[in-house]
């Protein structure tokens, strides 16, 4: 534990990514703890394929390119990466904090926690079924849309998730059903539009009720038309369910961080309640907070300008990285 980060930061998705990438364009010598075994937490763990059309200056860019394109980097700016390690902890010390992981401890002068929604889990299926089924006929996330080529594929939600797989699935299926409890979608409206206009077959307003592997082996699911007892049946490849996410926030409330619900509070420079610990991303909340990606960047480097601050080191001003590589 002889080596000492000038910032540790916590947290190895989109926004985590590029605080470390941007702590280390300030010379800061960062490290990078990610509890998966690999970088890019949502992105690369639940949309690889899906397209994001709200990042400026990557249109219609997937995921897993997302990513890719964060973690190219070179000798200048580069920083330490923990993999497969997750943080149990922090204590105080005059040198800053000792962080205690499954693997070791770390020990940096300031922290900068990025861990989005934190541990996440699917909303699973309101009805009883097969958990065998899962990864197979049933699914809760998309790896590759090659698997929903020429099937019969039943998406059920009703959100942004849910409304984007249906589109892109339809390029690929034979046939594309979405099912909602609601009759209106809590989708961009842009993409309710493009819905209405796609050969996507809409099933509102419905709840599934029973899922039944059939003999040759596909999907009889059973579904209510809502305040109703009238009851329906499609015969299907492929069921992905697009409920939502639940996030556990017990670590941050273990690390005595002050929150609003399950979200971190941070003033506008992103300090805590905490000397030398600050955070950004989806983890936080502030008001006007907005929980995208590209908010997550702008936050990310005001952390390290504060840290930087904080712990008064002698740096140039924050300027743009045009001029300061010339």
């Amino acid at each position: 534990m002889s080596e000492i980060y000038d910032v540790a930061v916590i947290g190895g998705g989109p926004v985590g990514i590029f605080t470390a990438y941007y702590a280390s364009m300030r010379t800061l010598k960062t490290v990078l703890i990610e509890s998966m075994p690999q970088l890019g937490g949502q992105p690369q763990q639940l949309y690889p394929q899906k397209k994001i059309y709200d990042v400026g200056g990557q249109f219609a860019v997937t995921g897993a390119q997302l990513i890719t394109n964060l973690l190219e980097t070179d000798e200048r700016f580069l920083y330490d990466r923990m993999l497969a390690t997750t943080v149990q902890g922090f204590t105080a010390t005059p040198q800053g904090y000792v962080i205690q992981t499954n693997k070791s401890t770390v020990q940096a002068r300031a922290i900068i926690i990025t861990v989005g929604n934190g541990p996440i889990q699917p909303r699973k299926l309101a009805c009883d079924y097969d958990p065998h089924l899962e990864g197979k006929q049933i699914n809760y996330f998309v790896s590759d849309l090659e698997d929903y080529r020429d099937q019969t594929v039943l998406v059920a939600g009703g959100g942004d998730s849910a409304v984007d797989w249906a589109l892109e699935i339809s390029h690929y299926a034979q046939q594309t059903f979405l099912l909602h409890r609601r009759s209106t979608f809590r989708a961009l409206e842009s993409s309710v539009q493009q819905l209405a206009h796609s050969k996507v077959q809409l099933l509102v307003p419905e709840i599934i009720k029973a899922c039944q592997l059939t003999a040759d082996q596909r999907l009889a699911v059973t579904y209510q038309t809502i305040k109703t007892t009238t009851t329906h049946q499609i015969i299907v490849d492929k069921l992905l369910v697009n409920y939502g996410m639940t996030a556990d926030s017990r670590l941050l409330r273990k690390w005595q961080l002050q929150l609003a619900g399950p979200f971190i509070q941070v003033n506008s420079t992103m300090h805590t309640n905490l000397p030398y610990i600050y955070a950004a991303g989806d983890a936080v909340c502030y008001p006007g907070k907005e929980r995208l990606i590209t908010l997550g960047w702008a936050e990310g480097p005001i952390a390290v300008n504060s840290a930087i601050n904080d712990l008064k080191i002698t740096k140039a001003p924050a300027g743009h990285s045009s001029s300061l590589f010339n």
